[in-house]
């Protein structure tokens, strides 16, 4: 105190005795000399490794400590900041103080992001920075995050009031605040509030504001349905008009008793269903019809009435009327089985094992007696198995040509082929009914986690750990597209209801849509936390919902690219989605060894109303179906609404 006043003491002599230039050479001085002072300090704090750790321990106490009403949103810029704390120390080369930092906050993030975790622990030099996709994706990119207003009034006065410059410093560089008036969102819109990805938020942006023609295909089954129905009720009219005694000396004519029952049950069943059909079709009679991108293959006319007659006595399902669950368990695989499948109709169930065997049911054989029969495989030889591999247990038929586990099995839509995918980097089709392997077809160059096939069948599409989804024909070895662009292994594949698309699920957290005709990549939807796991579109093809490694289901509206809702309920990864033939519900299986069944349309009707998607628009939990101790593998609605399960026995 005694310099300061000395100092003032100086400038008023100056000022009095008329020396001007003096004072301002003196003052110029001074601010100078102070200058150079706060530059050295400034300095040395710039080179101190202790400042990520007590700037981000402040951050963290603070964050916990706010207000209940702002905490989530706070606590949100926390995981985007300690790991850029951790890498820089890292750049910076003070790697044991990176070490210590990561273990020391490392608890407060594996919930929501341990796999990105587990990853940048194995940084052990700067070198490693450039070197690990995860870790230079991260670095180069910036993290959108959300928050309220007042939220983010909070943390600017935070930060002005310590000066951390660590802190302002990792905030400027890596944080985009996406900020919005009014209340802060929920805790459960906590799903895509944070997205870490590697291409920029403006190439999403960018990419998302291409056209997506969701409709269904010009002439569908669906639109002949609704004609077969139409003419149904004007003949059920024009009946009626004709006199009732003629048609009660028709009914007591002997040669004609046969078709006055068949009659009378067909109007039975047109006065039963007909409306019941028709409110079923009418979410999907009311999707836009688009002209297929692909030639699609001649159905036959035996094949269109077996759907046509199962689009008859399609049960009826809503929030009221929930579906029947038939649940196929696989018992004795000792851990072996990794992927199943179901037919349509449900008589056929396949799984795919460890020891490289693809492994067919026929539901309507099970407890005859075990014959032997020869499968011809695809080099020419002969191989014996047994339905009934062992007599009074379970028949099967043996699918063998893979060298390495098989991770995915698919039936065409009608149960007449099936595909598998290996880590041989294959996929196989086999003719059921021939019991022989037709095709093996090459071009992965690593493991093929899934392949489905196309809904009118003879396209199929594949995933892999090479980063890339091909699309294939029956007919040709050779893929008729690549699409290429996540960050990592493509998990998961599922085709779009009018072929004209198909969406990826990838362990870079990021589910695509892409183009089958030009390849191009036309969505990308952000929100995922963890791998995603599983895929289904909805029968009007408007909507998409994905299910990731933390037990996370989305709905996503494909027009438009946003989240309609994020569905919490499941513990432990979500392996499979289904929705049922009209599109009301939704059904979820977990490794939690569940079943969930969701109301779909109280999540969609505030979108159709065209009000923004918001926390009051969120897909409601109707029923929960425990099993005793099966992982749910496999979930698929046939086309009579009959909801079938699969899933491996574990022995506690």
């Amino acid at each position: 105190m005694e310099e300061e006043e000395l100092e003032k003491a100086v400038h008023a002599y100056l000022r009095k005795k008329g020396f001007k230039l003096s004072d301002l050479a003196l003052q110029d001085q001074n601010r100078l000399s102070a200058s150079s002072h706060n530059d050295l300090v400034l300095t040395r704090l710039e080179n101190d490794p202790v400042r990520y750790h007590d700037g981000y321990s402040k951050l963290r106490s603070w964050a916990y400590s706010s207000l209940d009403l702002y905490k989530h949103e706070l606590l949100r810029v926390l995981y985007p900041v300690f790991i850029h704390c951790f890498m820089d120390l890292v750049a910076e080369g003070h790697m044991q103080e990176a070490r210590t930092f990561f273990h020391t906050f490392r608890e407060d993030h594996e919930l929501m992001h341990l796999r990105d975790l587990q990853k940048l622990e194995g940084i052990l030099s700067p070198s490693h920075l450039e070197e690990m996709e995860l870790a230079r994706t991260l670095r180069q990119s910036k993290v959108k995050i959300k928050l309220c207003e007042y939220s983010y009034d909070l943390l600017l006065q935070y930060l002005q009031k310590t000066q951390s410059i660590a802190m302002l410093g990792i905030i400027n560089e890596h944080i985009n605040f996406e900020v919005s008036a009014g209340k802060p969102s929920s805790i459960a819109d906590d799903a895509d509030v944070v997205a870490l990805v590697g291409s920029s938020q403006d190439e999403a942006k960018q990419i998302n504001q291409k056209e997506v023609r969701w409709g269904l295909l010009e002439d569908s089954i669906e639109e002949r349905l609704e004609r077969a129905l139409s003419d149904s009720e004007k003949a059920d009219v024009e009946s009626k008009e004709v006199d009732p005694e003629d048609n009660k000396k028709r009914s007591t004519d002997g040669g004609k008793q046969g078709a006055s029952i068949k009659k009378l049950k067909k109007d039975k069943l047109v006065g039963v269903t007909g409306k019941n059909v028709r409110s079923e079709t009418s979410m999907v009679s009311m999707a836009p019809r688009v002209k297929p991108e692909l030639p699609l293959p001649v159905m036959s006319i035996e094949d269109e009435q077996a759907i046509l007659e199962d689009l008859r006595n399609r049960v009826q399902l809503s929030s009221l009327a929930l579906p029947s669950v038939s649940f196929y368990t696989f018992i004795n695989t000792h851990n072996g089985l990794n992927c199943s499948s179901i037919s349509n109709d449900g008589s056929l169930v396949a799984g795919g094992f460890s020891d490289s065997s693809v492994k067919v049911w026929d539901m309507s054989k099970i407890g005859q007696a075990g014959k032997t029969t020869t499968v011809q495989g695809e080099d020419g030889s002969a191989q014996e198995h047994m339905l009934n591999s062992d007599e009074g247990k379970r028949q099967y038929t043996l699918f063998q040509g893979h060298s390495g586990p098989v991770y995915s099995t698919t039936f065409s839509p009608f149960g007449d082929f099936l595909l598998s995918s290996s880590s041989d980097c294959t996929i196989r089709l086999w003719c059921t009914k021939l019991n022989s392997n037709l095709v093996c077809y090459k071009g992965h160059n690593y493991p093929v986690w899934d392949v489905q096939f196309s809904p009118v069948g003879h396209y199929f599409a594949s995933c892999s750990h090479d980063r890339t989804a091909r699309i294939w024909s029956m007919e040709r070895i050779k893929p008729l597209r690549i699409m290429a662009g996540h960050l990592s292994d493509v998990d998961c594949v599922q085709w779009h209801v009018n072929c004209n698309y198909i969406a990826t699920g990838s362990s870079d957290k990021t589910v695509r849509l892409w183009d089958v005709q030009t390849g191009e990549c036309v969505r990308i939807f952000i929100g995922h936390r963890s791998m995603v796991l599983s895929l289904a579109m909805s029968p009007d093809g408007r909507y998409m919902a994905s299910g990731d490694e933390d037990g996370t289901i989305m709905m996503w509206d494909l027009s438009s690219g946003r989240c309609v809702s994020p569905l919490m309920g499941h513990s432990s990864c979500v392996w499979t989605l289904a929705f049922s033939c009209e599109g009301t519900l939704l059904a979820s299986g977990s490794a939690d060894c569940t079943v969930k069944l969701w109301d779909v349309t109280s999540g969609t009707k505030a979108l159709k109303m065209e009000n923004k998607a918001s926390s009051g628009s969120r897909l409601r939990l109707l029923k929960a179906l425990p099993t005793k101790s099966t992982p749910v593998s496999t979930l698929r609605f046939s086309r009579r609404n009959l909801l079938f399960a699969a899933g491996a026995l574990q022995k506690s």
